[in-house]
């Protein structure tokens, strides 16, 4: 199975800046948007978070900017599912123009499962938890994201 495109829409002109290009902010929520598609396809979707008092928190994302991405683009987003435990997950999503495989921009996340009653973490339910097995059994032989793991800093001298 290849990645997952969980999200498709057209860049509008309330996204884009005096140069006609994507706002650095509106990579983050294509992204956002992203994930939480992610998070209705693994059943974590509003009914469930209504009924059981759990969602997803961001803990850590890493964005790049790979390419200008203009007005009026078609864009899609890939999802690649890293890894997971009881209650995190490590996800990968790649922009991109639709159909076509050159990545426009990166982004990393690490998401964490929370009661919200706390808030505190909390582990998934069985069903998430089997979803996420099958999800990461379908991904299993994808390869790693070429900006995974990246680090901000200036080369020492």
């Amino acid at each position: 199975m290849p990645t997952l495109t969980t999200y498709t829409t057209k860049i509008i002109p309330d996204w884009v800046d005096y140069n006609g290009h994507l706002r650095d902010a509106f990579y983050l929520l294509i992204f956002s948007y992203a994930t939480d598609a992610l998070m209705d396809t693994l059943g974590l979707d509003s009914d469930n978070r209504e009924a059981s008092g759990h969602s997803l928190f961001t803990l850590e994302l890493h964005l790049n900017y790979l390419h200008e991405v203009k007005l009026g683009a078609d864009v899609e987003v890939h999802t690649q599912l890293i890894a997971h435990d009881s209650k995190r997950l490590h996800l990968y999503h790649s922009l991109h123009r639709v159909g076509e495989a050159r990545e426009l921009a990166g982004n990393e996340q690490m998401l964490l499962h929370v009661d919200l009653a706390g808030p505190r973490s909390a582990p998934f339910s069985e069903a998430v938890a089997q979803r996420l097995a099958m999800l990461s059994a379908e991904q299993a032989d994808l390869p790693r994201p070429a900006l995974l793991g990246r680090v901000i800093g200036l080369p020492q001298r």
